[in-house]
């Protein structure tokens, strides 16, 4: 059986508010979680995307000159890989919700116990 892994909005928006919030550092953490729990081949994909991502950035802004034409285009790198991390967050990683473990679990009125030999005792009397 595939391995599941349900998330509701509220933690869907905590990891989004991470990666968003460390300006896109830390982008690579929910992927790791996601790899980790569910072990698939395309969240291991993603992860290791994110990580090249993070790796290419850094060095980027370690390599960028005090001032230049780069500021433009890598503010755009940095806008379009978050909104990607920020669209696969909320729509794409995580599994929706079974429909039976969505709806609560509706069980009939308790019937009255059978009359005749109580319980734990095997011989009539």
């Amino acid at each position: 059986m595939e391995k599941r892994l349900e998330a509701g909005w509220l933690q869907r928006i905590a990891w989004l508010v991470l990666a968003w919030g460390s300006l896109g550092l830390l982008v690579w953490v929910p992927f790791l979680y996601v790899a980790i729990r569910r072990g698939r081949g395309s969240d291991w994909g993603a992860f290791a995307s994110f990580v090249l991502y993070e790796c290419v950035t850094v060095t980027w802004v370690a390599l960028m000159p005090a001032e230049g034409s780069d500021d433009t285009l890598f503010g755009l790198v940095l806008i379009a890989c978050l909104l990607v991390a920020a669209l696969m967050l909320l729509f794409a990683v995580f599994d929706r919700r079974a429909a039976e473990a969505a709806a609560p679990q509706v069980y009939g009125v308790p019937s009255a116990p059978v009359q005749g030999q109580p319980y734990g005792y095997p011989y009539g009397r």
